[in-house]
Parts: C-alpha cells; structure tokens; sequence
C-alpha cells in the first residue's frame, strides 16, 4: 500500500498504465520528453526518489510554460503514473547481462525510446559507493534523530506540501516502520523541492516530527521519552512546564498554534472512547501506557488549551526502593509491608503531586497472588502485579447528558463481584460511604487515596464525603463508622526541595465520646537543609504499641512488627 496521496476518482490500474483517463493525454504528451530527460542515464539504477525529484521538475517546467486546470493533487498523481510507467520500461536488473538493444526497442511500442541507451552490463548489485543523497537510511528509523531547531524549521516550511501529498486514509493503515519508509521519500521530495539541504540525521529527524504529528503527540514525544521527567503541563500552544526531579522548569518546547494543542487533546482522548470539545470542554483521560491525562480546553481555558499529564513509571517502585530513595525508612517500610499482610483498611493522604498513587502502588504488591482484586478509578491508571485483578472506570454522560456511570454506582457493583480487595484511586465523594460500609462488611485490605494535609484533616474530610452523600446521621454515627471501617492513615508529602516522603503513619484507635482517638507510630520531623537546599530530618519512632498488633499476630507478624518499632 502506498500513502502517496491519488485521486478520489482513480481506479487502480497495472504499473505502466494512468491510473486515470483524464490524465491520459497529458501523460501520453509528456512521454517523449521524459523519455528525451532520462536519455543516456542508466535508469534502472536510479532509487525511485530521485526519478520522482528529476521528473517532477520536468512536469513542473512543463506545466509553467503552458497552464492548464490540474491542481496539485492531480499534478501528482500524474508524476506517480509517469513513475510508474518508467519503471516499467526500465525494470531493475539482476542478472548480469543486459537483453540486446533491438529486442528492448521491440518490446517497447507505446513510445519512443531514450537515445544512445547503453548496451553493456548494468552495474553489479553490490552497494555503491556514492550513497543517495535523497534516500532515507531505513535503519536509522529504528533510532532517535536529533530534533534541533534547523529540523524544526524545515519541517514547519515543508509540513503543509509533505501533508498534500499524502494519502491519510492509507497511512493510517500501514505499519509504523513502512509509513516511516514511504513518508521518507516524500519529505526528501520535497526538500529537494524547495531546496532546503539537510544531512541524513537532520532529515531523519523531520521524518520523526511528521510521524510524532500523525500517530503521537507530536511536540510532546521528546518530553514522554524523556525517563526524568515525571509531570508534562501545557499551558497554551507556546508554554510547557516539566517536573524533574521535584523541580519544575520551563521546556523548549512549543505547539505550532492553539488548534495544534487542541487536537492532540483529541487524539489523546479518541484512544479510550471519550470526547472534548465545547459541550465537554474538560475529561480526564489516559495515555496508553498508563500515564494520567487532565484536559481543560477553551471556553475553560482562557489562554489556550491546557494539558496535564502524571507520566506511568516504567519501572515499578516497591517499599524497598521507597526506603533507598529516603522516602521512609528501612523499619518504616516494614511497618507498612505487615499492615499491607495483616489486611488492614489503609488510607494514603497527600497533596497533589505527592505521590499517593505511587505508594498506593508499592502497597499493593503486598496483597496475597490469590485474592480477587477490583479497582476503580477516574482514568485508570494503577500499576497491579497480581493475576487477579479487576480494573474498573467511570464514564462521563454522552451527548444527551444520560449514560454517566460515576463512582459510587461502580462501589455498589463491585460488592456484587465477590472481591477480596477493593482499592479506590481516588476517594473524592459521596463513594466514602459504601466505600465505609464494603469495609465494614468483610472486605479487610481495602486501600485509597486523599487529598488532605494531614491525617487528621483526612478524617475530617472523610466525614465531610459521608454528607455529601446525602445521608443525615449524627456526627457521631459517622465517626463511629470511620473508625471501625479505617485501620491506618499514610501522610506522604512533597517537601520544598522536591523530595517526597511519608511524614506520618498513624494509627485509628477508636472513640473517645464524640472524637476519634489515633496514635501516630512514625513521624518525619525537619532538622534543616545542606548547602544544597536539601532538606535534613529523620524518621522517628514513637515507641508506643501498634495497636494492630493483636491481628499481626493472626498472620504470625506480630515479633518483626514489635522489632520494626
């Protein structure tokens, strides 16, 4: 299959033969000519390329001198049949021999024949010395060319006549490698069109900008290769932020226009079935490898479209790799491992950015192979290693308004699936109360996320939830209810230097009148910074008793929990 772009009423005809019968006349005509342009080359050693660029400055010429109707689409079109036609006149040779002269002319009776074609042996197979310098290496495809603003530029002067060119119904269908290929070809036509010289690795590198354009997200690719970089934020076509490290920076990088941003806000969302536009003008959605997407275009957005995107960490982090980070400490991560084992309900309190999910993550690799494990989230984007897992996600309403499926009603179906676990991305909402009552019932080992500063105001905010269900219970009903259902709170928070860490892990004990009573049995506590702005502390223990010791010892824990504290 070929992208190169063809008429909407050609009908496929043999090599050698229009495609069109419009075009049959002007093909005839130009014939002779080409046939007078290519005389005494050895044609069948030209790379198709560089017979496309020598014949269409043939066409070009031929067309300045007497105008007609063709448009560019039917110009080449009639540039490919030419091609074609050539081809088929001056097939590539294999055999070591060239058939005599007079048996070629014989052969060839639709037109005249080139002078002076030479008659001894076409060269070997082997390479050539002299490279092509309008052929792109197909092996360099496999590697990452550099985009400097030379290639930026050539690719923004040439991207409109390479995109003519290009027949998008059919690229769509090829595989990336032979797209890479065939789009080659045509962004060599054109530079050597408009006489723009590049080397091999810069034109190598407009290739992978029309590709990223076409089947990535364009402009964004370099940053989503880019391993350290964890948050991408676009602010309008001219402005992205990135996070490295904990620290954010302001990139390179830039859209070529508002629309630009704004359509690949839709490739991003057409992947798992959801819409933006101005009835939907905000979604959140998912990249493919998992990463978590936030989209806010105009009316909303008043600058331009914007873009969030939390990046999938390709490597998995446990609470191993936490502890050598000085995330937590080594006795810390054993603390949250035997809860993990012991099945208690776990709430992981942080502000945004702070890396809840990652611990809610490094959490469940805790859970035993053989329980049954649902999930439900926003946009889907937890990282499971278990064989049992079932990953559930809200759907926003369709045009209508009607459809919408949020996460309460995916709380209630999921009672109904016999789990072992539930773990929700997110708890947000009125969910906060089936979620309390799933846990309440038989479901130990459950785990969510929170927003909230500390964990006091998370159970402050948990009871908040309950009331927006709707429900009116006395104050001290629900707290009652938070406290059976909740085992431990997590508070993991995003220090000024960019470091994550887990300040507290408290415990909830019970009730005391109308209060929840907790005991925190590790906290962080600030000693200052280095030379380097590095912030110094350590990991205290209180000392006290874990009071989820009596169901540690259930699971034979209860020694390396007391040893941990």
């Amino acid at each position: 299959m070929s992208i190169f772009a063809q008429r909407k009423n050609a009908k496929p005809g043999k090599p050698g033969t229009p495609a069109d019968s419009n075009l049959t006349p002007y093909v005839d005509q130009l014939k002779p000519k080409v046939a007078e342009c290519l005389s005494g080359l050895e044609v069948s050693q030209l790379s198709r390329p560089e017979l496309g660029l020598r014949l269409g400055q043939l066409v070009s010429s031929e067309f300045e001198k007497n105008p007609n109707s063709l448009n560019l689409l039917e110009r080449r079109t009639l540039l490919t049949e030419l091609i074609n036609w050539v081809s088929a006149q001056y097939p590539k040779q294999s055999a070591p021999a060239a058939p005599p002269a007079r048996e070629q002319s014989a052969s060839s009776t639709d037109a005249p024949q080139p002078a002076a074609q030479p008659t001894s042996p076409p060269r070997a197979a082997a390479p050539s010395s002299q490279p092509d310098p309008f052929k792109v290496d197909e092996r360099r495809l496999e590697t990452k060319a550099p985009i400097t603003d030379t290639v930026e530029a050539a690719k923004g002067a040439i991207h409109a006549k390479v995109m003519e060119r290009l027949d998008v119904s059919a690229a769509s269908q090829l595989p990336r490698e032979e797209l890479s290929s065939q789009l080659g070809e045509i962004v060599s036509e054109v530079l050597a069109e408009e006489k723009i010289r590049l080397n091999g690795p810069e034109q190598q590198g407009v290739v992978e900008l029309m590709l990223a354009d076409m089947l990535g997200l364009g402009p964004l690719e370099p940053l989503l290769a880019d391993e350290k970089v964890t948050d991408i934020m676009v602010n309008g076509p001219y402005q992205v932020y990135v996070e490295r490290g904990g620290k954010l920076d302001l990139s390179d990088v830039k859209f070529r226009d508002n629309d630009h941003v704004v359509n690949i806000s839709r490739r991003i969302v057409a992947q798992i079935g959801r819409r933006v536009d101005e009835t939907t003008p905000l979604v959140d959605a998912r990249l493919l490898d998992g990463s978590r997407v936030n989209i806010v275009i105009p009316p909303l957005a008043i600058d331009g479209a914007s873009i969030s995107i939390r990046k999938f960490a390709k490597k998995g982090i446990t609470l191993d790799v936490m502890a050598r980070q000085g995330n937590i400490s080594d006795k810390m991560a054993m603390v949250l491992k035997i809860a993990a084992r012991s099945r208690l309900n776990i709430l992981i309190s942080g502000g945004t950015g702070s890396g809840k999910t990652t611990l809610l993550n490094a959490l469940s690799q805790m859970i035993d192979p053989g329980e049954r494990i649902v999930t439900i989230e926003d946009a889907a984007e937890l990282q499971l290693q278990q064989p049992h897992v079932v990953r559930l996600e809200t759907r926003p309403a369709n045009l209508e308004g009607e459809g919408a499926i949020d996460m309460r009603d995916l709380v209630k179906n999921t009672l109904r699936m016999r789990p072992d676990r539930i773990i929700l991305g997110e708890v947000r909402g009125g969910e906060a109360v089936d979620m309390l009552q799933a846990m309440n019932t038989g479901h130990d080992g459950s785990l969510g996320t929170i927003h909230a500063n500390r964990p006091r105001e998370g159970l402050t905010r948990l009871e908040n939830m309950i009331g927006l269900a709707g429900i009116n219970l006395p104050a001290k009903a629900v707290r009652t209810q938070i406290a059976d259902a909740v085992h431990m709170i997590v508070q993991i928070s995003r220090m000024r230097d960019g470091q994550r860490r887990v300040t507290h892990i408290t415990e909830i004990v019970g009730m005391e009148g109308d209060i929840i009573t907790t005991q925190d049995l590790y906290t962080f506590e600030f000693e200052g910074e280095d030379n380097e702005g590095n912030l110094q502390g350590s990991f205290k223990s209180s000392g006290l008793r874990p009071f989820f010791a009596t169901k540690a010892a259930y699971f034979g824990l209860e020694q390396r929990l007391l040893e941990a504290m």
